[in-house]
């Protein structure tokens, strides 16, 4: 069985790690905090000392909070080692959502040290993950993509490689990020609008959710919203105002408009501003338009 170095135990990374042991991988696992991995241990995982450790593993997989996360860890010292130990065995799949910016830079620096590198960051929410369930947007070459089938399979529903490089992944990521952000203002906007007319907001969810908007987004989040059911957050305000800000800055990069962008920007930034609001859910938005 093909044995994982898994780094970055977020609520994401542990419901990762989590379905790969359930589906009989040896995982060894590492996060800076190191009791984040406590129940994986104790379900059979390996703790690793360092993230060196786990390029001792047939596949590295990391999924870290933004860029600065990934570009602390995956230092060019990390990866000459890597590289040193495994040779072109080495493989890392990182499936965090991050820029384009970053997604190019750490590419390189994989390509300098010689190791394998997909970009590779997930669509789903925790229980999707540990079902999984995820949808995975491959960004890297066919070879890679390949060899790294064994846990993409176990992960996710589908794996759409959708570019030769890392960053077309992200950007794709970037770009269904942005439009869960709209749906969630739509939603916190209409709620707000009838619920003031004294309608019940989850029978206005259910109504959506049978006719129009049939997928996952809305009657997961329109629920949250109703029931303003914001914590424990799987998904905060916080990294939803980092994947906004990634669409922005996509955006200008690639001389693309986003005219709704800054009002979804100041909704997230009283958001976060906010110390009793900032770790909910990233819908928490809704609060905000309400109180307004």
């Amino acid at each position: 069985m093909t044995s994982i170095g898994f780094i970055g135990l977020g609520s994401m990374g542990q419901a990762m790690a989590a379905r790969l042991l359930e589906e009989g991988f040896e995982v060894g696992v590492w996060n800076r905090t190191e009791a984040a991995g406590d129940e994986l241990v104790a379900a059979g995982a390996t703790r690793l000392d360092s993230p060196a450790q786990a390029f001792e593993r047939d596949i590295v997989v990391s999924i870290l909070a933004n860029d600065q996360a990934v570009d602390a860890v995956f230092s060019e010292e990390l990866l000459a080692g890597a590289a040193a130990a495994k040779g072109s065995d080495a493989l890392h799949v990182n499936m965090a959502s991050i820029s384009l910016e970053a997604a190019r830079a750490i590419e390189a620096r994989h390509a300098a040290a010689g190791v394998r590198y997909l970009g590779a960051p997930v669509m789903g929410r925790p229980n999707v993950a540990r079902a999984g369930q995820l949808s995975i947007l491959a960004g890297g070459p066919a070879e890679a993509v390949e060899a790294a089938a064994p846990a993409f399979e176990v992960l996710g529903k589908k794996t759409w490689h959708v570019a030769q490089d890392a960053a077309g992944a992200s950007l794709v990521k970037i770009g269904v990020n942005y439009n869960l952000i709209h749906a969630l203002g739509a939603l916190g906007e209409s709620i707000n609008l009838v619920e003031r007319g004294g309608v019940d907001p989850q029978l206005f969810v259910d109504i959506l959710s049978a006719g129009f908007f049939t997928g996952v987004v809305y009657p997961t989040y329109g629920k949250i919203i109703a029931e303003r059911s914001y914590f424990p957050a799987a998904f905060n305000a916080q990294l939803g105002l980092k994947d906004l800000t990634l669409a922005e800055k996509a955006a200008a990069e690639l001389d693309a408009v986003l005219p709704v962008a800054p009002a979804l920007h100041e909704l997230f930034d009283a958001a976060v501003g906010d110390e009793e609001r900032r770790e909910g859910d990233w819908s928490i938005i809704a609060e905000v338009i309400r109180e307004r």
